[in-house]
């Protein structure tokens, strides 16, 4: 698909004292992209997605979202992390909050939404993802699945424009692993940029526009996921997907 680039990592390298764990990484999201990062653990997935809010520093190479470099620190750093929504494997949310003020607290203080204006969009987005009954309970009254969802919501109430999730499912128990990926499948419907750092190996063949696979820090793979699950082309994406697979 001809889109504009978005999200644009050129030539990145990082270590981790002596570990290389990014490898001359070149990638390219588009605007509406949904583009999923798969691999074996330790192949560099959820330190390559968190360098695209600078969570993790890179030691060379660019990294730019929208056009920009990514900046160092700051105000405008705070200013990107608004633009670029994250969604980690532990939900993140504030315990002695209800729902309703998780989702609302970084509209009023990155924002600078009235109150009144936040909760109403907080209220929309809980609605959005099924929770809108859930709003004046505290995370611990809600399932995995629930607070994940609401991580979902809070991500979305500062209106991104790109979702990165790093392995959103993982720490759920199986039951709950569908609700939250069918609200991913939604906002992939819905033209949301997203990348996607995940084992669920049904959602990137039905969702994404594209599967990087990794291994030992570098991209081996950038293909559409039909012809990445069907005819890999790397010893190592094969050898991957034959064990993945037979789960």
């Amino acid at each position: 698909m001809a889109v504009d680039p978005l999200i644009e990592l050129r030539d990145v390298n990082k270590y981790y004292g002596e570990l290389h764990v990014l490898r001359d990484i070149n990638l390219t999201v588009g605007t509406g992209e949904v583009v999923v990062v798969i691999g074996p653990s330790g192949s560099g997935k959820s330190t390559l997605c968190r360098t695209i809010n600078r969570l993790e520093d890179i030691h060379s190479g660019t990294v730019a979202f929208d056009g920009r470099p990514l900046p160092a620190e700051g105000r405008a750093l705070a200013r990107l992390r608004a633009e670029v929504g994250m969604v980690f494997q532990s939900f993140n949310l504030f315990a002695h909050r209800t729902v309703l003020q998780n989702v609302s607290l970084a509209q009023v203080k990155v924002r600078r939404r009235g109150r009144g204006e936040a909760d109403r969009r907080s209220r929309e987005l809980l609605d959005r993802v099924g929770l809108l009954a859930h709003a004046d309970k505290y995370p611990v009254q809600l399932s995995g699945g629930q607070q994940q969802r609401v991580a979902i919501a809070r991500a979305l109430a500062m209106e991104p424009k790109a979702l990165l999730f790093d392995e959103p499912t993982s720490a759920l128990d199986p039951e709950m692993i569908n609700e939250v990926l069918e609200v991913m499948r939604q906002l992939a419907r819905d033209g949301m940029t997203m990348v996607v750092v995940t084992h669920e190996m049904g959602f990137a063949r039905a969702s994404a526009h594209r599967v990087v696979f990794m291994a030992d820090g570098g991209i081996v793979e950038d293909r559409a996921p039909e012809e990445f699950f069907t005819s890999p082309r790397s010893e190592r994406a094969k050898d991957f997907l034959s064990k993945i697979l037979k789960h």
